[in-house]
């Protein structure tokens, strides 16, 4: 079984495919993985882009790259990490 990412989870949800309701208490821990992963990534880019600033203004294209990445992968983590737990909570029961 191939892992799906956060993308075609998504697509099953607003196509129907697998559709359940939610109880009241499923809805507000899905708000509130919402409020706690927007937080983090906020977080992160409060952090790393004054870095990515100041390598861009220094010219350093090399420490630019890693800095880029770092934060783009760290996203994306964090995206995948917030996609995982709001499907355990809508698969419990």
């Amino acid at each position: 079984m191939a892992l799906k990412s956060s993308w075609e989870l998504a697509l099953e949800r607003t196509s129907g495919a697998g559709s359940q309701k939610l109880t009241a208490d499923q809805k507000a821990k899905l708000a509130e993985l919402d409020k706690v992963y927007t937080a983090k990534i906020a977080e992160q880019e409060i952090t790393e882009k004054p870095k990515i600033a100041a390598a861009q203004a220094a010219g350093d294209a090399d420490r630019l790259k890693k800095l880029d990445d770092y934060l783009r992968h760290t996203i994306q983590k964090l995206r995948d990490e917030c996609a995982r737990k709001k499907e355990e909570v809508r698969q419990a029961k």
